[in-house]
């Protein structure tokens, strides 16, 4: 078993993918345009940054990129302070890698602040021995710089980690990491490309959670 596991936040242990992709295309209206379902696939998993700006500009190329994504946040965050639920087999992994002495840190495009509060909200904080949010590297998914710093954090390599992702930018930014990239989808599903730098794919934690334990992975 590897001695470390960085997990993404949005998508991967909050059920809050599905608040940003919906607010990707809400907040359009707003905005005088029309929802564009290609914007959500296209920035998910980026730093909430200058990555995420160029998106909006490719896809809304007349509007305030800026005021778009904090609008979107505005929503996000309204949304995720009604409700914050955990993915399947959350606790589970988190239990058996504490148990097993594998050190753990969350790497995710989120501010850090944001990610504590809501491991905090969750009661889940103690799990982490670091924290590592798009506000912390220059350069964010797909990227590989945010989830190297959340090995170094944790006294690691990168190949010595398990990275555990949702999106398509997040897997780019794990393989090129180094680290061992398992996809567990949910809102968007692997592309061929994805399929070719996962280390493997799981429907849920729980049973990524399985393969690790019965030594298949």
């Amino acid at each position: 078993m590897k001695r470390g596991a960085i997990f993404d936040m949005d998508g991967t242990l909050f059920d809050t993918e599905k608040l940003y992709r919906q607010a990707w295309l809400d907040v359009a209206a707003e905005f005088g345009e029309e929802k564009n379902y290609e914007l959500p696939t296209a920035i998910s998993g980026t730093n909430l940054g200058e990555e995420s700006l160029r998106i909006i500009r490719r896809f809304y190329p007349n509007i305030d990129a800026a005021a778009y994504l904090d609008r979107v946040l505005q929503e996000v965050r309204a949304a995720s302070e009604k409700t914050l639920e955990l993915m399947t087999g959350v606790e589970e992994i988190l239990n058996f890698f504490k148990m097993g002495g594998v050190k753990m840190a969350v790497a995710s495009s989120a501010p850090v602040a944001v990610i504590e509060k809501n491991l905090t909200r969750s009661n889940l904080r103690g799990y982490f021995e670091a924290l590592v949010g798009g506000d912390k590297v220059v350069n964010g998914k797909p990227a590989p710089d945010i989830f190297l710093l959340a090995a170094k954090e944790l006294n690691l390599a990168s190949n010595d980690c398990y990275i555990f992702e949702d999106s398509l930018n997040g897997i780019r930014s794990a393989a090129a990491s180094g680290g061992i990239a398992i996809m567990i989808p949910d809102q968007v599903q692997p592309t061929e490309e994805i399929k070719k730098l996962c280390t493997a794919i799981f429907p849920n934690l729980n049973e990524a959670r399985l393969a690790i334990e019965e030594g298949r992975l």
